[in-house]
């Protein structure tokens, strides 16, 4: 059995101007899109440079400070608090988590690499949950299963198409050849 795969060129990939209804939920996508990429780009600035939100300027990450030591350190509860705080303030695990906030963040602003992005952002979030478990006030529901979900539908909509890059991005030839990276 052979799967087909549809050439990408800008005539299959641009929003279509559909219905006033369409219109809008390609706008509201495009919003949440920007709006969750600014969370994750967000969190790494301030993590880099300790802007006093979440992260004290003596802590941030281009003074010495690492973005994992804390929270691992001191914020996780439940089943995988030996694996997680035994991988506190590892570089490799500074690191993995700075170019993913910053990767992911990115990549929603600019509406590229969406399915990428989707996936990473995902599984870090994933990994988030699983430090805090049992979440505080459910039994097993708390936002970072809610916005891996959300990146999931932005990924499957190519929410990167409206007020992004999106378009651009899957004309190029490396993306054509490998649509995974749309």
């Amino acid at each position: 059995m052979t799967a087909t795969i549809e050439r990408v060129t800008a005539e299959n990939t641009a929003p279509k101007a559909g219905t006033a209804h369409q219109r809008a939920v390609r706008y509201i996508l495009a919003g949440t899109r920007l709006a969750l990429g600014w969370i994750f780009l967000w969190a790494f600035v301030d993590k880099m440079f300790g802007l006093g939100m979440a992260t004290e300027s003596k802590n941030a990450w281009i003074n010495g400070g690492s973005p994992t030591k804390g929270f691992l350190t001191f914020g996780v509860t439940g089943p995988f608090k030996d694996l997680y705080t035994g991988i506190a303030g590892a570089a490799w695990a500074d690191w993995l988590f700075m170019v993913g906030l910053v990767g992911i963040g990115v990549a929603l602003l600019l509406g590229i690499g969406m399915r990428v992005a989707a996936v990473a952002g995902g599984l870090l979030l994933v990994l988030m949950w699983a430090a805090v478990l049992p979440p505080e006030n459910n039994p097993f529901m708390d936002d970072h299963l809610i916005y891996a979900a959300v990146l999931a539908v932005l990924a499957l909509v190519n929410a990167g198409d409206t007020w992004g890059l999106g378009r651009v991005w899957a004309t190029l030839p490396i993306v054509r050849r490998m649509p995974w990276l749309r």
